[in-house]
């Protein structure tokens, strides 16, 4: 074994074994006044750690955690946290010091460098230009940010990002964070989930005039497509053979709890009809009633250890999604919904304001943090639950 594989286990050699939550407890719906005041004490995070030159997170390795990757990695998981934040910024009710801070983050997007391929496997800079790609998109879409120069500049950026994106497009239609062997410039690796959350950018960007091919689109609506299984999951990534190894396969639906809903997003978002309400509702259901299985792998050090190959990180990614989901339903579904959603999310925040659902590092500590805000925040512009 290597020194720098001796390094990531040992940590974790001690670890006491996995403990598997009994019958998710009942838990008490939350209204809108407590989770407006847990989306506060994020935002008010976001804003006491925002760095001078309008970022987040650190751009650099946290610990000794994560040393199999490449050094390009940990800045281009700032830059899709850091973009996550600045959406944070953006969905929330605006006040004096958030539309500072806001365009603090906005300067920030458009003057960064973009991130940059790490090695032959690690391609983790496909998650910074994700993220800030779809930043890009939701920015030009809200109406403080119409003037001609902004518009422009939203433009620019985003090109820069989708430049990145068209690039590593698999022969698939998807998009990932590593390469599989053979590697080669254009990956031929992708996931359902990665792709999926980039659907409605996409849309919006051929709408927009940004996107000239609508083959890009549409090859990844039919790749996220071939991931949805009979059983109402989503295949991590897309298995045409199927793998058999074990009852507890990260494609069953205990697996799948989080893609399920940013798929269907997704799908939806980008003009697939398939994706009905009745879907939805049972995607969501679904998550609820398996999501003890979410709940072991919460703050779990070691990627994929928890049942049905479920991971720390899968946590507060899959909420955020659920509370988008959520918003494809009638208008007067969405408060109860919301109200079972509030205060699962409110499980990975602590006191100080900051979530986590993984080791902790700053990019963690960002994302995690912009997606318990943006989950609260939708779930506060229902029509039924009113915000400030």
């Amino acid at each position: 074994m290597s020194l720098a594989s001796w390094l990531v286990l040992v940590p974790f050699a001690s670890l006491p074994p996995q403990e598997v939550p009994g019958e998710l407890r009942t838990v008490s719906p939350m209204d809108a006044r407590d989770a407006r005041a847990a989306r506060d004490r994020a935002l008010d995070w976001l804003l006491a750690n925002q760095r001078e030159d309008g970022s987040w997170a650190s751009g650099v390795m946290d610990g000794v955690q994560e040393l199999i990757y490449s050094v390009e990695s940990f800045y281009a998981w700032k830059v899709a946290a850091d973009a996550i934040a600045t959406m944070a910024l953006l969905h929330a009710v605006e006040t004096p010091d958030r539309r500072a801070a806001l365009e603090r983050a906005v300067e920030r997007l458009h003057v960064q460098r973009t991130p940059k391929r790490g090695n032959d496997w690690d391609t983790d800079y496909g998650w910074g230009a994700l993220y800030a790609f779809v930043c890009a998109v939701e920015l030009a879409d809200d109406a403080r940010f119409q003037t001609e120069e902004e518009q422009e500049r939203l433009a620019e950026t985003a090109g820069r990002y989708l430049a990145i994106l068209l690039r590593i497009q698999s022969p698939s239609g998807g998009w990932a964070y590593y390469d599989d062997p053979i590697y080669s410039r254009r990956p031929t690796w992708d996931t359902s989930f990665c792709t999926a959350l980039v659907l409605p950018a996409l849309s919006r960007a051929l709408q927009r005039g940004w996107l000239e091919d609508e083959a890009v689109l549409a090859r990844a609506q039919r790749y996220v497509r071939r991931c949805a299984l009979p059983n109402g999951a989503y295949s991590y990534d897309l298995t045409p053979i199927p793998r058999i190894s074990g009852g507890e396969h990260i494609n069953r639906v205990k697996g799948s709890l989080s893609r399920i809903q940013v798929c269907n997003w997704g799908l939806a978002l980008s003009g697939d009809r398939t994706i009905t309400p009745e879907r939805v509702r049972e995607g969501l259901e679904l998550f609820f009633e398996h999501h003890r299985f979410l709940e072991a792998a919460r703050l779990r050090p070691i990627p994929h250890e928890a049942y049905y190959a479920n991971a720390g990180y899968f946590y507060l990614f899959g909420h955020y999604y659920a509370s988008q989901a959520i918003q494809l339903l009638p208008q007067e579904e969405r408060e109860t919904w919301h109200a079972r959603l509030r205060p699962l999310i409110m499980r990975a925040q602590r006191d100080e304001g900051y979530a986590l659902d993984f080791i902790d590092t700053t990019y963690e500590r960002v994302a995690c943090t912009g997606f318990v805000a943006l989950g609260l925040s939708l779930g506060l512009s229902t029509g039924t639950s009113t915000d400030d």
